[in-house]
């Protein structure tokens, strides 16, 4: 009760204050002219403290029942009182201004007839006194000004409503102008590490291959100048690639989720709270991304989806993981739907072997949890890395920002397929990063190779290009993750530690153009089916998740769907079918060939 009556409007404490009012006046007339009065004065002051009070706290609950007890409680209080004193029948007109301005819908048919007409001929049958046509006047005029009151109240709701959702939009607005800069600078910044720096790392590692070759001081001493201009140089790009990142990378995790919550309570109007337990830990960037793109997404929908007033927000860093909460006070939901912006955070915290869990229920709010793995300690000891590279700039390279990490021990380095088959029965490696174009043999004929003879062994493909179909062969090969020669060091390391521990990680732009190819292969082999039964890919793809055994519910989970849709989609495929049950739709999906057994 107390929550709603810190949500009251000027109005609400108006009406209140013309209860207050007319009460105390009651009971103080009633004290003064106690000698008249028919029943004890106890039961008379107790009756009015209840006329007031009931069909207040009735208000609170529902405005059906505040108008009953309305009518009945202190409008048979004023019947009473005027039975015993004529000039009592005014008193009920605070009441009916009151019941027209909280009346709603088809409320009105039932009390303008009850408190205009029947109210004043009940008054006028105790006591004749009055006119019964003046008691309907004043009871009508009061009813009006009540409904027009009734009709200012609904229009200040509406435009503060308005008012909300506009806020929320503006705030939404800034979060996408702010996300889309981001992402932009980023990709700008991958492209000029990938070219620039690369181009720059070349030139380098040229010059330093052709110091043996040059025999005069002169010749050196040129060289030395050139290789100092291409450090200098190579450093001001790194300056200049710093200076594009978004601002949120230069701040902490903690640091940017605050500021985040500030900027949501200042544009949306509603409170935001922040906590974190724990010791911070260093997070990747694309952790850390996760875990603003999740807080975003969990304001927005808790304002604009659950209405909210109050919003928890709780980082905690542990051993094992660092976890994300968000809990508001909004009204929840019976079913949680998910939109695009909740698949998107889904993904992401897929990507980086997280989870995001989502409770809802009508009256408790919503809860959006998003939980990542921290770096594992490794339980034995260093991480055992072989480098696979053709151009001896890379191998070096890599092994230099490799080395920096305590946790990372580059054991060899192998120019061709060869050499690394070769190496990794020595070295037993724990992870291998392999390049694909190479000489003599390939890094795909490699992989398969390292694959078929020790396959503990995980392979990491590093390479510059997104080829979807050879990777989607090296997938075959046994491959355990593809990321592209512009990561960052931090998100190359994060990776190597998440395919040791026996993840696996496939960059994002490369995983969506694999998806895309396994789509047009199986719409390809499924075409005759499609064709013969009209059937749509989604209900292809329905049929196969019910071939694995798999129910309504945990399908809905994995193609991010509700449970109703799924069903709808199992009952269409059956239609066109011509099966009544998923047995014997599983058994016409294997004779016709859209799954196989």
């Amino acid at each position: 009760m107390l929550e709603m009556v810190k949500k009251w409007f000027w109005y609400d404490w108006i009406m209140l204050g013309l209860r207050l009012i007319t009460s105390v006046s009651l009971i103080l007339t009633t004290i003064r002219f106690q000698e008249g009065l028919a029943l004890p004065l106890w039961i008379v002051i107790f009756w009015e403290i209840a006329a007031f009070s009931i069909p207040w706290v009735c208000l609170l609950l529902n405005y059906k029942y505040y108008l009953f007890t309305e009518i009945l409680l202190f409008g048979g209080l004023c019947v009473h009182l005027t039975s015993l004193f004529p000039e009592a029948f005014p008193s009920f007109l605070v009441s009916v201004f009151l019941i027209a301005a909280n009346s709603a819908r088809l409320s009105y048919h039932w009390t303008a007839p009850a408190t205009v007409l029947v109210i004043p001929e009940i008054f006028y049958v105790v006591s004749p006194n009055y006119s019964y046509w003046l008691m309907v006047i004043y009871y009508g005029l009061a009813y009006v000004m009540g409904f027009a009151f009734h009709l200012l109240t609904v229009n200040h709701r509406q435009n503060e409503t308005i008012r909300k959702q506009n806020a929320v939009l503006e705030q939404y607005m800034s979060q996408i102008e702010r996300i889309t800069l981001a992402e932009e600078r980023n990709r700008l910044s991958r492209e000029l590490h990938d070219t620039v720096g690369h181009a720059y790392t070349s030139i380098i590692m040229g010059m330093e291959a052709f110091r043996s070759e040059l025999a005069t001081e002169k010749g050196i001493q040129r060289l030395d100048s050139l290789l100092e201009l291409g450090r200098k140089s190579i450093e001001e790009v790194r300056g200049y690639l710093h200076q594009m990142e978004s601002p949120q990378q230069s701040l902490s995790l903690i640091q940017a989720l605050q500021k985040l919550g500030v900027e949501f309570q200042e544009h949306a109007r509603v409170e935001v709270s922040f906590r974190a337990f724990g010791e911070e830990s260093r997070l990747s960037r694309q952790a850390k991304m996760a875990f603003i793109r999740c807080l975003q997404e969990s304001l927005t929908n808790a304002v604009r989806h659950g209405q909210a007033t109050d919003i928890t927000v709780s980082l905690q860093f542990g051993h094992q993981d660092t976890r994300l909460e968000v809990h508001d006070n909004g009204r929840g939901m019976e079913e949680w739907q998910e939109g695009f912006g909740m698949n998107a955070m889904k993904e992401r915290a897929m990507n980086l072997q997280g989870q995001v869990f989502v409770y809802t229920k009508p009256g408790e709010g919503t809860l959006v949890t998003c939980t990542l793995p921290r770096k594992a300690e490794m339980e034995n000891g260093l991480i055992q890395l072989l480098i696979v590279d053709d151009q001896p700039f890379i191998r070096e390279s890599l092994q230099m920002l490799l080395d920096k990490y305590q946790d990372l021990n580059v054991v060899g380095s192998a120019e061709d397929g060869e050499q690394a088959v070769n190496l990794c029965g020595r070295l037993q490696p724990h992870v291998v990063l392999m390049d694909l174009d190479m000489p003599r043999m390939n890094g795909a004929e490699t992989t398969k190779m390292i694959k078929q003879q020790w396959p503990h062994i995980r392979v990491l493909i590093f390479t510059t290009f997104q080829d979807a179909e050879q990777a989607l062969d090296l997938l075959r090969s046994g491959a355990d993750g593809f990321l592209l020669k512009s990561t960052e060091p931090l998100e190359l390391a994060d990776t190597i530690r998440l395919i040791h521990r026996g993840g696996t990680l496939i960059e994002k732009g490369m995983s969506h153009k694999i998806f895309e190819k396994l789509d047009k292969s199986v719409e390809s082999t499924q075409l005759k089916a499609v064709n013969d039964y009209d059937l749509t890919y989604r209900e292809i793809e329905l049929l196969q998740l019910v071939a694995k055994g798999l129910g309504y519910k945990t399908i809905a989970s994995k193609v991010y769907l509700s449970v109703g849709t799924v069903r709808n989609y199992a009952s269409s495929a059956f239609i066109k079918l011509g099966v009544r049950n998923k047995e014997e739709a599983i058994q016409k999906a294997l004779e016709i060939g859209i799954i196989v057994s």
